[in-house]
């Protein structure tokens, strides 16, 4: 199912309703219920999307404070992705493939670290497949994260919004056999292996969503 509002919708609203109300890097913006009120989203949705703003380095969050919008030459990555990405359904397909880049980039990185080796993470990942509601999204950021590279993280944040959030749901079943091969890759270093079966998986999700007709 589509959510109401995607991550692009609220980012773009943010924007100009800060462009409206004359905000300033420094000013502090509407709270989270004031935000969710203006823009008639749900909480849940809007929480994660000013996460997201906040790794991207567009708002910062001063405990006991509030939430501030951070200096405007941090928005520019923004402004140019955005611009981008709706100009055709080619874009898209560049956004998908370019996410893919940095996400087989992390696992590169992953597998060529040798204190990522044995990990109880690994078997606390194990465990969470076979629950019910665990989120393909906590595991590809974890991904992201444990490569060390920030900067991958801040545009993989922005191109996994723009793709149309294709982690945004929890795992099913069937996806099981393909996850397991990735974590078990992963766990022995092995590169290839791992990245083959990362995009397998990807190939999946993209074609059960393609014919869901949930394109972005």
């Amino acid at each position: 199912m589509k959510q109401s509002k995607r991550y692009l919708d609220i980012v773009k609203e943010v924007r100009d309703m800060i462009r409206q109300e004359k905000i300033r890097p420094g000013d502090r913006i509407p709270s989270e219920r004031e935000l969710a009120e203006k823009l008639q989203v749900g909480r849940s949705t809007l929480r994660e999307a000013l996460r997201s703003l906040e790794l991207l380095g567009l708002i910062e969050t001063r405990r006991g404070e509030g939430t501030f919008l951070s200096d405007h030459r941090n928005h520019q990555l923004v402004e140019v992705l955005s611009t981008f990405i709706l100009q055709d359904n080619q874009s898209q397909k560049d956004v998908w493939e370019t996410r893919l880049l940095h996400e087989t980039g992390a696992i590169q990185a992953i597998c060529s670290n040798s204190s990522l080796k044995g990990l109880k993470l690994w078997d606390s990942f194990r465990k969470k497949f076979e629950d019910e509601g665990f989120q393909r999204d906590d595991f590809v950021r974890e991904l992201m994260v444990l490569s060390g590279n920030r900067l991958s993280l801040k545009i993989w944040f922005l191109l996994h919004q723009y793709s149309g959030n294709p982690y945004s749901e929890a795992v099913l079943e069937p996806e099981k056999e393909l996850l397991l091969p990735v974590l078990e890759a992963l766990e022995r270093q092995e590169t290839e292996q791992a990245i083959q079966s990362f995009k397998t998986w990807s190939g999946w999700i993209q074609k059960r969503r393609m014919q869901n007709g949930d394109d972005s």
